[in-house]
């Protein structure tokens, strides 16, 4: 599973949240990632205020990531409060990975920090996990969640659970590529591990570049194109 993330917002673009990021923006990248996939399934990520108006506006964004971006599948963060808006989506043929626990899209509502730490808040979490499997998702994210509970969740619910900082329990993982990659200059979260440092080595090579270019070593003959006999005679004749 490929998942078209908003959080592009902040990894392509710089931005500080996933929130300024549009539909319209959503659309685009995404029909790329599908053009570029042959046996993935490519996932599509609502954007911020793409769903939350009313079910009608949700099914019209679902039903514009399958038709201009052609991807397979969408993913709605929220639990217990967007599972009727879940239902209406998968009522239309259009499968929906859920998104429980660390929320980026209410970011300044509940910060990025780790959810379901006690008691009350686990239940919570719980519920929604029922809620999201019970209107219809496929599977469901869980983000920064205590390995424990994420665990629990699994263990509970019916539908593949997908893990980012939330431990081993889970049915799978998913990480951002940007961390992945180290293609960031920022630091990698707790929950991420950088697997290469793309940014690094891209850094080296451009000051390589440069350097080559300085110092007349590029181009070299090899990445020249020769000159015909014809050519090299009319250049020597206009030189007169």
């Amino acid at each position: 599973m490929v998942l078209v993330g908003d959080s592009l917002a902040m990894t392509i673009r710089g931005e500080p949240t996933t929130l300024s990021i549009t539909l319209d923006e959503m659309l685009y990248h995404a029909k790329q990632v599908v053009r570029a996939c042959s046996h993935a399934l490519v996932v599509g990520d609502m954007p911020f205020m793409s769903y939350q108006v009313d079910e009608k506006q949700a099914l019209i964004s679902a039903g514009r990531f399958v038709q201009e971006a052609g991807v397979q599948a969408v993913k709605v963060e929220g639990g217990k409060e967007m599972s009727s808006t879940v239902s209406k989506i998968t009522s239309a043929g259009i499968p929906v990975l859920g998104h429980i626990g660390l929320r980026p899209q209410q970011v300044y509502t509940t910060g990025l920090k780790v959810q379901g730490k006690s008691a009350v808040e686990a239940e919570a979490v719980i519920a929604d996990a029922l809620a999201v499997e019970a209107a219809g998702c496929f599977a469901v994210v869980l983000e920064c969640l205590p390995s424990e509970l994420a665990t629990a969740i699994t263990e509970t619910v019916g539908i593949p659970t997908i893990g980012i900082g939330a431990g081993t329990g889970c049915s799978g993982q998913i990480q951002v590529t940007a961390d992945v990659l180290g293609m960031g200059s920022g630091a990698t979260p707790r929950h991420a591990t950088k697997f290469a440092d793309i940014r690094g080595v891209s850094r080296q090579a451009l000051l390589k570049y440069a350097e080559s270019v300085r110092n007349g070593v590029f181009p070299a003959a090899a990445n020249m194109f020769p000159a015909s006999e014809e050519l090299l005679a009319f250049l020597r004749q206009r030189k007169r």
